[in-house]
C-alpha cells in the first residue's frame, strides 16, 4: 500500500530525493486534536453566510432556528455512523476508502472522480467566496458589494493559498492554527453581543415565530443544504484515521464532544443575529455578521468584518490544505492519475494535487455563486455520504461478525439514510433544475474513463511523456508505497 503523500506526512522522516525511507504517519491525533480537526473545520464560512438564506427559505425565525438544531442532530447521526465505520475499517480516505472496501471499484472510482474535480474544489470556491464578501464589505458601506469585486478577492484568496501550500507544509499549518483562534473570537463576541441584546429585551424577532412557515418539501430540503453547509466537517476525522491515537475510543469520543458544542453555539448565534435584526434586515443582509457588527457594536463593527475574513480565510486554507487526501489515496488505489500522488522533492508539499485544486476551484469561482455552488456541493455531498450510510448498515446486516470496538444502534443509520434520501431527492421533485441533470450525467461520465484506463488499464504513450514532462517541470517524484 503506497502511503499517503507530504502533506500528511508533516510527522514522519522521508528523503523523497535519495528514495531511502518511506513516508510513515505516525499515530499522533489525540482526543484534543481530534476535537479541534472537527470543530475548526466546521465552524467556517457557513454560519456567517447562511443564515439569512435559511430563513428565506424558512419563512420565519423560529422554523429556522428548528432547521439549524436538526441540522445538527443529523451531523451528530451521521458521524457516529462514520464512526463505526471508522472502527472497521482502520483507513484513512473517508468514504472513498468505504465505499471501495464495501462496494468495490468501480463505484469508488466515481466518488473519486467527482470528489476530486467537483466536490472539493465547490467547497473550496464557496469558503473563498465567503472570505471575499466579508474582506471587501468594508469598502462598500450601506450597500452590496459588486459580484466582480467579490470573484477578483475570492480568486486572489485561491491563488495566495496556493503559494503557502506550495511552499512549505509548515506554514500552511500555522496559518490554520492562527487563524482558527480569529474565528472563536469573533462567534464569542456575535453570542455575548446578543445575549446582551436578549437581556435588554429585544425579542420582537420571535414574537409570532413560526407564522408563514414554508410547507414545500423542495423548500425544506435546501434550507437543510444550507444548514448543513455549516456543519460540514463533522466527517473530517474520518480522513485521518490512520493517524489517530487508539482509534476505536479517540473517533467516537472527539464526535461526542465537537459536534454538540458546535451546534449549541451556532443556535446562539443565530439567536444573536435575530436579536439585533428583524428577519427583514436578516434577509436583505449580503453579510450577516456584518450587519450585526454594525447595528451592535458602531464604530467598532469592523473588528467583526476583520474577524469574520481572517476566520473564512483560515478554514479555507484548512479546506486546500486537506483536500488532497482523497486524491492521494486514489492514486495510491490506482483511480487516480499518478502525477496527482507526487510530492515536490525539495518541499515535500503535494504541488499537483495543488495546482489541479486550485485551477478547479477558480472555474468554480468564476461560474457560480456561493449560494448555488452550496446547493449543488450539498447535493453530491449526501449523495455519497448516504451511499456510505448503506454500506455501513450491509456491514451490520450481512457481516455482524466483523470484529467493531464501537457501535451505533441501527436506527440512527436508518435516520441518517432517509434524510440522505430526502436532501437528494425532495429538491428534484419539488423543485427540479437543469443543473442537477448536469451534475449526474457529470458523475456518470466518469465511466468514460474507468473502463479504459482503471479496469482494462489502458495508459497511453503520450500520456506517460506528459507526466514526465511534469515531473521535470514541477520537480516532483512519485511516494513511496508501504510494505503493510
Amino acid at each position: 500500500m503506497r502511503e499517503r503523500k507530504a502533506t500528511d506526512s508533516l510527522h514522519s522522516s522521508t528523503d523523497l530525493t535519495e528514495g531511502k525511507e518511506k513516508l510513515r504517519l505516525k499515530q499522533e491525533v489525540g482526543l484534543i486534536s481530534g476535537v479541534s480537526l472537527i470543530a475548526g473545520t466546521m465552524i467556517g464560512s457557513g454560519i456567517f453566510m447562511s443564515p439569512e438564506w435559511v430563513l428565506h427559505h424558512m419563512g420565519n425565525p423560529a422554523s429556522s432556528l428548528l432547521i439549524w438544531a436538526a441540522c445538527g442532530l443529523l451531523a451528530m447521526f451521521g458521524a457516529l455512523s462514520y464512526a463505526e465505520l471508522g472502527t472497521i475499517i482502520k483507513e484513512s480516505g473517508g468514504e472513498y476508502i468505504y465505499i471501495l472496501r464495501i462496494f468495490g471499484s468501480f463505484p469508488a472510482f466515481l466518488f473519486a472522480y467527482t470528489s476530486v474535480i467537483l466536490v472539493r474544489p465547490a467547497g473550496l470556491a464557496a469558503v473563498c467566496l465567503s472570505f471575499a464578501e466579508y474582506a471587501i464589505a468594508p469598502f462598500y458601506p450601506g450597500c452590496s458589494s459588486p459580484q466582480v469585486a467579490i470573484k477578483c478577492a475570492a480568486a486572489a484568496c485561491i491563488l495566495i493559498l496556493t503559494i503557502i501550500n506550495c511552499l512549505n507544509v509548515r506554514l500552511a499549518t500555522s496559518v490554520m492554527n492562527i487563524f482558527t483562534a480569529a474565528k472563536l473570537l469573533a462567534l464569542l463576541v456575535i453570542v455575548v453581543g446578543g445575549l446582551v441584546l436578549l437581556a435588554k429585551g429585544q425579542t420582537q424577532s420571535f414574537q409570532n415565530g413560526f407564522q408563514g412557515t414554508t410547507a414545500g418539501i423542495g423548500a425544506v430540503g435546501v434550507a437543510f443544504y444550507q444548514g448543513l453547509w455549516s456543519y460540514d466537517g463533522w466527517n473530517n476525522l474520518n480522513y485521518v484515521t490512520e493517524e489517530l491515537k487508539k482509534p476505536e475510543v479517540t473517533l467516537p469520543r472527539a464526535l461526542m464532544i465537537a459536534i454538540p458544542l458546535v451546534t449549541c453555539l451556532y443556535l446562539l448565534v443565530n439567536v444573536s443575529y435575530l436579536a439585533a435584526m428583524t428577519p427583514s434586515e436578516l434577509l436583505s443582509s449580503g453579510a450577516v455578521a456584518v450587519t450585526w457588527g454594525d447595528k451592535v457594536l458602531g464604530s467598532w463593527a469592523w473588528l467583526i468584518s476583520l474577524s469574520v475574513a481572517l476566520s473564512t480565510f483560515g478554514s479555507s486554507n484548512g479546506t486546500f490544505f486537506s483536500g488532497g487526501r482523497v486524491c492521494y489515496i486514489a492514486a495510491r488505489e490506482g483511480h487516480m492519475p499518478d502525477i496527482l500522488s507526487m510530492a515536490h522533492v525539495g518541499r515535500l508539499t503535494p504541488s499537483p494535487a495543488l495546482l489541479f485544486t486550485s485551477a478547479m476551484s477558480l472555474i468554480m469561482i468564476i461560474s457560480g455563486n456561493f449560494t448555488s455552488i452550496v446547493n449543488f456541493f450539498s447535493f453530491m455531498a449526501w449523495l455519497f455520504y448516504g451511499m456510505t450510510i448503506s454500506g455501513l448498515l450491509y456491514l451490520k446486516i450481512k457481516k455482524p461478525e466483523l470484529p467493531r470496538s464501537y457501535k451505533v444502534p441501527i436506527i440512527i443509520p436508518i435516520i441518517v439514510l432517509m434524510a440522505a434520501v430526502y436532501l437528494v431527492l425532495a429538491p428534484i421533485i419539488d423543485q427540479p433544475q437543469i443543473e442537477i441533470l448536469y451534475i449526474i450525467l457529470f458523475i456518470f461520465s466518469g465511466i468514460i474513463f474507468y473502463f479504459p484506463l482503471v479496469r482494462f488499464k489502458y495508459h497511453p504513450r503520450f500520456l506517460q511523456r506528459v507526466t514526465l514532462h511534469l515531473q521535470l517541470l514541477l520537480e516532483v517524484a512519485p511516494t513511496t508505497r508501504d510494505a503493510n
